[in-house]
């Protein structure tokens, strides 16, 4: 099984992967707070205060996800070279489970998610296992995901489980 999705269409956008490092930190820390910029601008806290608690958050969340999804692949999305966002993809045997796809945000809105989730669905399609993903309900990405074929399958608590099922 591939650890990439396929570079066919991405390549035309210039847009290549590789593994994260310890290097990265800095940049994934950066990421993960645009993620929560929205939220953060309605709490009535000082910046370093937000920047403390994101801190927090983002070490919670990269050591949950490296402890809980051993069998992952942890990529940074490159554009021209440069990191604009992460994909994390566990590739199970019954699944393929899309565990985090953020982008930075002047790279959103530009096709570059949408060609990554279309490549994935065709590895889906190919391995003829489901692609899941657990999103938070009031996530602006729903709107892509419903478009993509991702239907609810599955709550808990703010979060949905969502699946595209793919035709033979």
């Amino acid at each position: 099984m591939s650890n990439q999705p396929s570079r066919d269409a991405l390549t035309d956008l210039s847009v290549t992967f590789r593994p994260i490092a310890a290097a990265d930190q800095p940049f994934l820390q950066q990421l993960y707070a645009s993620i929560r910029e929205e939220e953060m601008a309605l709490v009535d806290w000082s910046d370093r205060q937000k920047e403390a608690f994101l801190q927090m958050q983002f070490n919670a969340q990269h050591q949950y996800y490296q402890a809980n999804y051993t069998q992952t692949a942890f990529q940074i999305i490159l554009l021209h070279g440069e990191p604009i966002g992460r994909l994390y993809v566990a590739r199970w045997e019954q699944e393929i489970r899309i565990v985090d796809l953020a982008l930075l945000p002047e790279h959103r809105d530009r096709g570059i998610g949408s060609q990554i989730l279309k490549d994935l669905l065709a590895e889906g399609k190919q391995q003829k296992l489901p692609v899941r993903i657990h999103v938070e309900q009031y996530n602006p990405a729903l709107r892509l995901y419903h478009r993509m074929g991702f239907q609810k399958i599955g709550e808990h608590g703010v979060y949905w489980l969502m699946e595209a099922r793919l035709g033979d």
